[in-house]
């Protein structure tokens, strides 16, 4: 008999985070629209396929650009080994706060800083180069040069053989990372509103040394 209220409670209490979640969301994107690529967070099906091509047993390191509201960061942890480190980066204090305050893991590291500090952040989180790194900041709308520098040190932060994965809603992305991974995929998701493009790209084994 007490299981019926009990669902009817976690029910509600799931709507209320998402509500919660969905808020902070929008008033952030009104706030800093230049800094968050829509108003609507990523689907659950743009999250899949951004994520299911990982190789969860072998990832020590992950690295988040932009988590948000961690729409990303949950599923990412809910894949990772038990081993292994997620460490998300922001430039948006309020959302810092919020997935410190919501997600109890201790998997999970926050940092409040630039993508462009990234290395810097894998040394104090005692990591050497990062499996993974995804990114959903909107590169189209940074200040000339930034982009530049973020997918220049992505390529140092990476392991030989580590992916770049990026969703974006504009192509101009893939101008920065071309000259610089061996391997890079494009493809498009219309399940998401609105339709995300996603890249992929791998660091070159040979690039090692270079980076």
């Amino acid at each position: 008999m007490a299981s019926i209220p009990l669902k009817k409670n976690d029910n509600r209490a799931r709507k209320g985070a998402f509500l919660s979640q969905w808020r902070l969301f929008f008033r952030q994107f009104v706030k800093h629209p230049g800094m968050i690529g829509s108003i609507i967070p990523s689907s659950a099906t743009l999250v899949k396929r951004m994520l299911d091509p990982v190789d969860w047993q072998r990832t020590r390191l992950f690295v988040e650009y932009g988590p948000g509201v961690g729409t990303f960061t949950q599923a990412i942890l809910d894949r990772m080994h038990p081993d292994a480190t997620l460490l998300a980066i922001d430039l948006n204090v309020d959302f810092v706060a919020y997935l410190e305050a919501q997600i109890d893991d201790p998997r999970l590291r926050v940092v409040h800083g630039s993508a462009a500090d990234v290395r810097r952040f894998i040394r104090e989180a005692g990591h050497v180069q990062a499996d993974y790194i995804l990114s959903g900041i909107p590169f189209s709308t940074l200040p000339d040069g930034v982009g530049e520098g973020i997918a220049a040190e992505t390529l140092g932060a990476l392991r030989p053989g580590g992916a770049f994965l990026v969703y974006q809603y504009s192509r101009l992305v893939r101008r920065l990372i071309d000259p610089l991974f061996g391997q890079v995929q494009d493809a498009l998701e219309w399940r998401n509103i609105p339709p995300c493009r996603l890249f992929r790209a791998v660091k070159d084994e040979g690039l090692a040394k270079a980076a």
